[in-house]
């Protein structure tokens, strides 16, 4: 999908060359929401945000940064339907697991969910089939229905930091009928940016009985 070119291996619609520019997000990161840092970092180290905004969630990691390729893949999956792209970003979510949750506790994958109109308009949810694109490879059963959207809400991307939390504010209940009291949760979504959405979904997770929600997403805005 980048360059017109064959796949290398690995990959079904990308190739190493059109990913050559993409930013793998590694350590040195805020330990809590896994913003990198330029330079060393001796410790345990949180960035502004998380040190002063309560964060739901215990930990959230992202495969690479939302640019390049990855940016146009994503964009590709939402906006023009091209479910194509899914088991290549399935792939980068699956590596970004291995990397920081290999030893967390898992019970389900769980998407973010989109409000009734939206994905009328849109036809699907793609955090959810990206969520069952991971579900296959680490062999973890999804919850689609763990959460709902019941209200909608205007896009975050053009809102600042300040005015994100607001917006996501009760627009999240728990549904469906599998039990998820004491148990663990992955949250799955394409993009993170200020982390108020997985923050939100992931306290009414908690209220609900979960006793630990990480969060993976294919970039970081």
């Amino acid at each position: 999908m980048g360059c017109g070119g064959p796949p290398d291996a690995g990959f079904h619609y990308l190739c190493w060359d059109c990913l050559e520019g993409t930013e793998w997000l590694q350590p040195p990161m805020c330990s809590r929401c896994g913003e990198p840092v330029a330079g060393r970092i001796d410790g345990a180290y949180a960035c502004h945000l998380c040190d002063t905004v309560k964060r739901h969630f215990d930990l959230a990691r992202s495969a690479s940064r939302y640019d390049g390729v990855v940016a146009d893949a994503i964009q590709q999956l939402k906006y023009a339907k091209s479910l194509w792209v899914v088991n290549d970003l399935s792939s980068f979510l699956h590596a970004c697991v291995d990397s920081h949750y290999d030893a967390a506790p898992m019970d389900w994958v769980v998407p973010v969910p989109l409000h009734a109109t939206r994905r009328r308009t849109r036809g699907f949810n793609q955090a959810e089939v990206l969520a069952r694109g991971l579900g296959k490879l680490i062999h973890k059963p999804v919850l689609s229905g763990a959460l709902r959207r019941i209200r909608p809400t205007i896009s975050q991307t053009n809102l600042t930091a300040r005015e994100r939390p607001s917006n996501v504010r009760g627009a999240f209940a728990v549904g469906g009928s599998k039990p998820l009291q004491g148990s663990a949760c992955l949250l799955v979504d394409d993009v993170m940016t200020t982390g108020a959405t997985v923050s939100e979904c992931a306290r009414v997770l908690k209220a609900s009985g979960v006793v630990r929600v990480d969060v993976v997403t294919v970039a970081r805005g």
